[in-house]
């Protein structure tokens, strides 16, 4: 016997039984984006490794650790996406998008080599949200708030919201050499992960999540500090902002981003039911990239949120995805079976929105009934020989303790119409 395949560690199936919660909140965020404006972009899942390189820096984990890497059959080195900026970037710039402001979002897959665990996966599923040439804080004050919309309409409301201000390049490099300076006083004291980014991306030994050294972390410098008076009026006005808009926040002066070109505000969207993998969006703005990639430089910020992650937080806080079907036909006898797919088709027809499952290959009355009911639909309508006679249809409640109806095609219509 052949050994049966499975699939590769760390990427899942999606089952039909979960997929109504993925299509849930899929559809939720696309309806936030479309009343704020924001329209879809879809790139490719392979790019050229130096764009991830140049995008998200050479010394970073992503790069050196965690991308799907290889050299195609021309030789030329690709790589799966780790993230979906770089690829919207690169999108932007080669169609020529950036002449006037975008505001533009996307899903899909990504793929990073690290441990599976709880939250982490090796292909997970995002959606994020790029804007281009807006500079001003309001435009980062209004991706925080489509957030804080989305999470209310998803009635996921035990989240909290962390921001911070990385500063411009030059206020950066300032701190970060201090901030070297004095973690380097340090440095047998750090943990192995952070020693070795001391010397490589030092700003994220701030984001540690090793217990000693975030007590080393405790004392460091904070970037606040060296922040310049355009700087801190730009973090301020999106302060001020969620402030009017009554959104709850903490800033933490320790909040940086995995990422290289990420500059002033920064956020993270977290929650507690997840263990140690509590973000469940986070983003910022990233002025300088779209230069750093090739394009004419204009300003821009996004994010980007992992959908496994909040499904995982949905099924917590017991929402049960609806049913997949609304009727369910029911055909006894050869005669019925034959006509069930013209009368499911009539029934489409009249009813558009009407979700309609056909039973097909035979069975008794009892037992297609017994499925009628196992599939969750609100109707059962039955078929059979006599009501094929009569031109009538029987339709029977499944899930409340309504009155089984005969009805004609007319006013069966009628009334899924006025159901549904």
């Amino acid at each position: 016997m052949s050994k049966q395949l499975q699939a590769i560690r760390g990427m899942h199936d999606i089952l039909p039984t979960q997929i109504a919660l993925w299509q849930r909140l899929e559809d939720t965020v696309r309806g936030v984006l479309d009343g704020y404006g924001y329209t879809e972009i879809r790139t490719p899942l392979v790019e050229v490794t130096e764009l991830f390189k140049r995008s998200i820096g050479e010394v970073t984990d992503i790069v050196e650790k965690e991308m799907y890497s290889f050299d195609d059959r021309n030789g030329d080195s690709l790589s799966l996406r780790p993230e979906g900026t770089a690829s919207c970037v690169r999108a932007a710039i080669e169609h020529g998008l950036l002449a006037q402001p975008q505001r533009l979002w996307y899903r899909g897959a990504m793929f990073r080599y690290e441990r599976p665990q709880r939250g982490r996966y090796r292909q997970f599923h995002q959606i994020g949200v790029e804007t281009f040439g807006l500079a001003d804080p309001e435009i980062d004050l209004e991706l925080i708030l489509l957030t804080a919309r989305l999470w209310r309409l998803l009635g996921l409301n035990d989240f909290r919201l962390e921001i911070n201000s990385l500063g411009d390049p030059d206020e950066r490099a300032a701190y970060r050499t201090q901030l070297v300076a004095y973690l380097s006083a340090h440095a047998e004291q750090l943990d192995a992960d952070s020693q070795r980014r001391l010397t490589t991306n030092p700003l994220r030994v701030l984001d540690s999540k090793h217990p000693h050294t975030q007590q080393i972390v405790a004392g460091a410098p904070a970037l606040m500090d060296y922040l310049g008076e355009d700087t801190r009026r730009h973090f301020e006005r999106v302060c001020h902002g969620l402030d009017a808009a009554g959104v709850v926040y903490r800033i933490n002066p320790r909040l940086v981003r995995g990422l290289d070109y990420y500059n002033r505000t920064v956020f993270e969207w977290m929650s507690d039911h997840l263990g140690a993998q509590g973000t469940v969006c986070a983003g910022g703005r990233y002025d300088g990239l779209v230069a750093q990639l090739g394009g004419k430089a204009v300003p821009a910020v996004g994010f980007a949120m992992g959908l496994e992650r909040l499904v995982e937080l949905l099924e917590l806080a017991g929402h049960v995805a609806a049913p997949a079907i609304d009727v369910y036909l029911v055909a006894v006898g050869e005669a019925a079976q034959q006509a069930a797919p013209i009368v499911a088709e009539r029934l489409r027809d009249a009813v558009p929105r009407l979700r309609v499952l056909t039973h097909c290959g035979g069975g008794n009355f009892k037992n297609q009934f017994k499925k009628a009911d196992k599939s969750g639909a609100r109707f059962a309508l039955v078929l059979g020989e006599s009501e094929l006679e009569q031109g009538l249809f029987s339709l029977k409640p499944l899930r409340d303790e309504g009155e089984q109806q005969l009805l004609t095609f007319e006013a069966l219509a009628t009334f899924l119409g006025e159901q549904f």
